[in-house]
């Protein structure tokens, strides 16, 4: 069984990074539109303080999560709005601290979580590391929308790894949740990691005839529905493939909407 505690760390030094991001802005800045349509920068990170809650709930109290997943779930497509909406309309200062406190205490339920520990999710059942590996996707992809909102770029860390696991793992559900075959045969996938140079993070048989290749980052933006594939360094080869970039998603529930082509508007 491996240990979660290098997870647990990303995780906390994801969220401190995009707390560096955020903690000196201005009262315009945290309502600025970012490219989640209705989404403010207040909103991205009410978002994230609302599933740390949630993921709370999960790790402490399986019975009352499971009563609170049954009643988001049966309003796939609002729940998520509903649940940022709640606190974006707080003073910054305040929406800050409760996101700083939902961190610290997720990290403290996480680290004490006993050994082969799963938790109810709005998706499969998940470890520690599992729930680990799921709050850095979602911080890392809230914290691009308010980047972009911002004109920030942002420099990629190896914390990406996290991110990609999630997006190679989910190949079959991206396909199965809009009701298309699943493939049969895996996929080979090599992404240059940020570090750059020989450094590749390599996913299924080397032999493989259907492959994905490009910068790891490219491949973290389509996954997470941040960028859209024509705007993206990311290749594939064979017809599986190609369709898996067209409808790629790290994230449980209803398909994305994704982001337009640049250029696209007008």
């Amino acid at each position: 069984m491996s240990d979660p505690t290098p997870v647990l760390d990303d995780l906390r030094e994801e969220g401190n990074e995009l707390d560096r991001l955020v903690r000196e802005l201005s009262e315009e800045q945290w309502a600025r539109a970012t490219p989640a349509p209705g989404w403010s920068v207040a909103h991205q990170i009410a978002h994230l303080a609302w599933t740390d809650r949630a993921a709370l709930l999960a790790v402490t109290d399986a019975e009352a999560f499971a009563t609170y997943a049954q009643k988001a779930l049966a309003s796939p497509d609002t729940f998520v709005d509903e649940g940022a909406e709640e606190d974006a309309g707080l003073p910054p200062a305040e929406l800050l601290a409760r996101w700083r406190h939902s961190r610290a205490v997720l990290q403290v339920a996480l680290r004490a979580a006993a050994p082969g520990a799963r938790f109810g999710w709005f998706g499969p059942p998940m470890s520690t590391a599992s729930m680990a590996t799921g709050r850095i996707m979602e911080t890392w992809a809230h914290g691009q929308d308010i980047a972009d909102a911002l004109g920030v770029v942002r420099t990629p860390t190896a914390r990406l790894r996290h991110v990609v696991r999630i997006g190679v793992r989910a190949r079959d559900f991206a396909f199965a949740v809009r009701g298309l075959s699943v493939p049969e045969e895996e996929f080979r996938v090599e992404l240059v990691a940020p570090s750059g140079g020989d450094d590749v993070w390599t996913y299924g048989p080397e032999d493989a005839p259907q492959r994905v290749t490009g910068p790891a980052l490219d491949f973290c933006l389509l996954v997470t529905q941040r960028a859209h594939r024509a705007d993206l360094a990311v290749h594939a080869e064979g017809p599986d493939a190609d369709r898996w970039l067209d409808i790629a998603q790290a994230f449980a529930g209803p398909p994305g909407a994704g982001r337009e082509p640049k250029g696209a508007a007008g």
